[in-house]
């Protein structure tokens, strides 16, 4: 595992670089990844203004904040992300600002469909979900993981997959419409108590 782990992080990004990279790309009509359509590139072209926006609107909690400056040695927050993924464009700014709180922390990025030995690594039950967060201490070991999204989504999901069977575009739209109105706040719950955890691993 920590072979593969090295391996993707020499690969990896930065959050801006990965923006940049979504852009250029759209300029193209394309979206990361081998696998091109125009669905794919209307989607990215779609959260490419969803994490512009959340760039600029996304307030981190003062509970999170304190418990960011908690960390006193180097971790490496390692996400595993496309361009044309909702959740990822929904969840990647919240990141990103928890991230620039702590000098400790360094946020860095890889794409899915590069990287499918990590991917592997991690399966939601048995399937590649994104964005999946990995939290590596200074000696690039696991020390927790994140993703692909927020509690409350999970259960969301599990409830209407239980009722429905699989998830449509309707449920797809409503699960939107729950991000742009929580507006952060559930992700930031859930890293409150990653970062808990995570510390009480270090002690």
């Amino acid at each position: 595992m920590k072979k593969i782990v090295e391996k993707s992080l020499e690969n990896a990004i930065s959050y801006k670089e990965y923006k940049d990279l979504v852009k250029n790309l759209l300029a193209e009509n394309k979206s990361t990844g081998p696998n091109q359509s125009e669905d794919l590139t209307n989607y990215s072209l779609l959260n490419d203004r969803r994490m512009k926006r959340l760039d600029k609107t996304i307030k981190i909690a003062e509970e999170i904040i304190e418990e960011i400056q908690k960390v006193k040695e180097p971790q490496t927050w390692l996400v595993i992300t496309e361009g044309w993924c909702g959740d990822a464009a929904q969840n990647l700014p919240v990141i990103n600002k928890m991230a620039e709180l702590n000098d400790q922390i360094d946020l860095k990025l890889v794409l899915r469909d590069e990287n499918l030995a990590l991917m592997n690594l991690f399966l939601t039950n048995g399937g590649s979900a994104i964005p999946k967060l990995i939290v590596l201490d200074k000696e690039s070991n696991v020390i927790n993981t994140w993703g692909p999204r927020p509690t409350v989504a999970t259960n969301m999901v599990a409830a209407y997959k239980a009722e429905h069977g699989s998830l449509d575009a309707d449920f797809k739209q409503d699960l939107q419409v729950w991000y742009n109105k929580n507006k952060g706040k559930s992700t930031q719950e859930d890293f409150v108590n990653l970062l808990k955890n995570t510390l009480a691993k270090e002690l």
